[in-house]
């Protein structure tokens, strides 16, 4: 079987699904999901932080999950440079 392809929010790279982080809302607050299982519409990006950064500033985010999204200041420490 194949693996699921996704979207960075960030700079538009496909790439399978578990090369990228997972970001979901569900009480409206953004969080990373690393076991993909938070309910509701997710959001990927890749593991840069320029590309979590683009995405935050462009509200990327917010228009993926298609709500009003909160990103807490602590959430940058998730994402992993490479």
């Amino acid at each position: 079987m194949s693996e699921p392809t996704r979207t960075c929010v960030g700079c538009g790279r496909k790439a399978p699904q578990r090369e990228l982080v997972r970001f979901a809302a569900p009480a409206g607050v953004l969080e990373a999901d690393g076991g993909r299982r938070l309910p509701g519409r997710g959001a990927y990006s890749c593991r840069r932080l320029s590309c979590f950064e683009r995405a935050a500033s462009r509200r990327a985010f917010a228009r993926t999950l298609r709500r009003t999204v909160t990103i807490p200041s602590g959430l940058k420490a998730s994402i992993q440079e490479d």
